[in-house]
């Protein structure tokens, strides 16, 4: 079998996609990948309940059939999002992420959360407070004012306001775990 060199970065090519399946079925011989094995391929460790939470709702937005793990299939869609989706898809699994009690709406409680759990993850400092960049977000993107924030205000906002997007984009930035993946890829080849 020919060695793929072309960079997943761009997209995943179809000559990956034996050497995908095979490294999902090295890493999960179950064919089934865990929360606590999800929290370790981004090597996420010792975190707060808050960023616990987080990350598991990550994992639940991945796990499509709500069976409580990611199989390959559901693995090469969340691959597939973050290599080639659009906006509109990414924007899409932003909200639903960020939608915590599933209610078809964002409040500011749910945005705080996930603000405070992507910064705690992250580690990056900030010179404004989770709470003040939470109140400043909602007020742009609950156009209607009633303390929540539908998927049509969600969309129409965050696509209208450049820091927003480039915000949210780069909260689905997990091309460095691709790499990771890859390499590993390229010294079992």
């Amino acid at each position: 079998m020919g060695n793929c060199t072309g960079s997943a970065m761009e997209e995943l090519q179809a000559c990956e996609s034996h050497q995908w399946y095979r490294k999902f079925m090295t890493d999960y011989p179950s064919g089934l990948l865990t929360f606590y094995e999800f929290k370790q391929l981004f090597g996420l460790r010792n975190l707060s309940d808050t960023s616990n939470a987080y990350v598991e709702t990550m994992f639940t937005t991945f796990d499509m059939d709500n069976d409580g793990f990611i199989d390959f299939m559901e693995y090469v869609a969340a691959l597939s999002l973050v290599l080639k989706g659009g906006v509109q898809q990414k924007l899409r699994w932003n909200f639903k992420l960020y939608d915590v009690d599933r209610s078809g709406y964002i409040d500011r409680d749910e945005l705080l959360q996930i603000i405070k759990s992507i910064r705690a993850i992250n580690g990056i400092p900030s010179k404004v407070s989770s709470e003040d960049f939470a109140n400043i977000v909602f007020d742009k993107i609950d156009i209607n004012g009633d303390g929540e924030v539908s998927y049509e205000e969600f969309m129409e906002g965050v696509q209208n306001d450049s820091m927003l997007l480039a915000t949210l984009t780069e909260s689905l930035d997990l091309t460095h775990i691709v790499q990771k993946i890859q390499r590993e890829m390229r010294t079992n080849i």
